[in-house]
């Protein structure tokens, strides 16, 4: 079996530019079941990712019990 990891943060996520196409910044991790301190990661994120991440957590958030629509 994989292992598991729950994500805890990602922290610092930043470009040189208003135009880059990849963004770095520390993912934050945890070995899930685990009582071995956490991981920090640096990651590279491409805007495209990042993209379709903002889409698909959108619509999970707005289809959650837990949130309230926000006006805009």
């Amino acid at each position: 079996m994989a292992e598991q990891w729950e994500v805890l943060q990602l922290r610092g996520l930043a470009a040189a530019d208003e135009r880059a196409q990849e963004f770095t910044g520390t993912l934050v991790i945890h070995r899930a079941g685990s009582g071995e301190p956490v991981e920090s990661i640096q990651v590279t994120v491409k805007r495209t990712i990042l993209t379709e991440l903002h889409d698909t957590l959108g619509r999970l958030l707005a289809r959650s019990t837990g949130l309230k629509r926000r006006e805009r």
